[in-house]
């Protein structure tokens, strides 16, 4: 369908849910006053409605449109009435392939907040070529996953290559702070994650493997053992980092394989002895030795273990004491969130950079509001500057250089820096 008839720049499907909430406050701040044709979509056009009213008189004229997962008919014209889908609906292994369904068939793009890395596969093949034929990009981990992971690596990429020193090879993300707590959306995702990963044997394998992701797995140099959280002393990731301890981060694995999708689908640009992994700074006290080997530990434990014997645990226990999806901290918590990593590589020719990336709001809610926002504006507005590529894609291979651009303006500070 010609963009001239599309009703829609932007539709924000699951509004109502808490980070759906947030997302449409982040769209009606900065499209205050500007030329963006908005709608809000969801189940209940009454739950629509309140949602509307709490936003600024920008937002009153914004159209509400009934669809649920449930029904694909409804997606399918959702779909076709809009130049962009920004979805908070999940857990997306659940709710999510019927949208990407109807916006691959209809040519449009599509954004989410998935770290379910078994979805995006099941997304990769079944809807990436035609996707492709379509037109259509459809672009996961648009949050605090996987956008940090994704372009500080890009970034890093990108001054490499403008400087001539070669190709990124040892690549490591370090979270040096944060600040927040994790939604009921993330863990509801992490639950059907484990739950596939403990019913299905080929699933567990897919998701161990560091490539799963990656656009042909023959292809994919072999570069023994990849770690994607592991243990060890931050001087033996970089000399900056001497004197600290770094541990596991939970979502480590998931980044990672959005990483290195990003430089299958750039034509290996990252270079084909590039390796990457993530960890979490824990200090450098006394006890931060321990800490780094229990969180590593608890990490391996709870992916390891728990992906194969999850479903013999009682999910309705579990699912009554973690935060249910939908809710989340007050404004203030929000607020006083926060988080910056930092992205440390060697080029093949000797150089040695890092990339810094930080943010105000609290990374699972208030920070992933904004990056999802902007990744929906990037694709409805940035098309002189958004890739060429087309099919299921990540961030940065769809619009890095759309978001470098963007992040400035949106409170998000992005620095590259060469250290030697």
């Amino acid at each position: 369908m010609p963009e001239e008839q599309r009703e829609f720049d932007i539709v924000l499907f699951g509004a109502t849910g808490f980070v759906g909430k947030l997302t449409a406050q982040y769209l009606a701040s900065v499209c205050e006053g500007g030329p963006a044709r908005i709608a809000l979509a969801g189940r209940s056009v009454d739950k629509l409605r309140a949602v509307r009213d709490a936003l600024p008189a920008s937002a009153a004229e914004w159209p509400l449109i009934a669809a649920d997962s449930s029904s694909p008919a409804t997606l399918d014209e959702l779909a076709k009435r809009t130049r962009v889908v920004v979805t908070t609906v999940g857990p997306y292994t659940k709710y999510g392939l019927p949208l990407v369904a109807a916006c691959a068939a209809a040519g449009t793009d599509y954004a989410d907040l998935t770290g379910e890395t078994m979805f995006i596969r099941d997304s990769i093949d079944t809807y990436h070529k035609q996707a492709v034929d379509t037109g259509a990009r459809i672009v996961h981990s648009c949050g605090f996953d996987s956008i940090p992971s994704d372009l500080t690596v890009y970034a890093l990429y990108k001054r490499a290559t403008e400087d001539g020193t070669g190709e990124l090879g040892e690549t490591n993300l370090v979270l040096r702070t944060f600040a927040g707590g994790v939604s009921g959306g993330t863990l509801a995702s992490m639950l059907e994650v484990m739950q596939t990963a403990s019913t299905d044997p080929e699933a567990r394998r897919q998701m161990n493997d560091p490539y799963t992701l990656t656009t042909d797995r023959a292809a994919e140099p072999e570069l023994g053992h990849q770690s994607d959280t592991p243990w060890r002393r931050g001087r033996d990731i970089a000399p900056e980092l001497d004197g600290i301890w770094t541990g596991a981060f939970a979502m480590g694995a998931p980044n990672a394989r959005i990483v290195r999708r990003s430089s299958a689908l750039l034509d290996h640009a990252y270079g084909r002895t590039f390796r990457y992994s993530e960890n979490m700074s824990v200090g450098s006290s006394f006890a931060a030795p321990v800490a780094a080997a229990v969180s590593t530990a608890v990490n391996a434990a709870v992916l390891g273990l728990g992906s194969r014997y999850f479903d013999k645990l009682p999910r309705t226990l579990i699912e009554r004491v973690l935060p249910k999806p939908g809710t989340g901290p007050s404004e203030a918590t929000r607020d006083k969130g926060h988080y910056r990593v930092e992205t440390y590589t060697s080029t093949s020719r000797g150089a040695r950079y890092r990339t810094t990336m930080a943010q105000q709001g609290d990374p699972g809610y208030k920070a992933t509001s904004v990056l999802l926002g902007e990744c929906g504006l990037a694709l409805a507005f940035d098309d002189d500057v958004l890739s060429d590529l087309r099919g299921v894609l990540t961030p940065a291979a769809a619009m890095g250089d759309a978001l470098l651009a963007r992040f400035p303006a949106a409170g998000i500070t992005l620095e590259t820096e060469r250290l030697n």
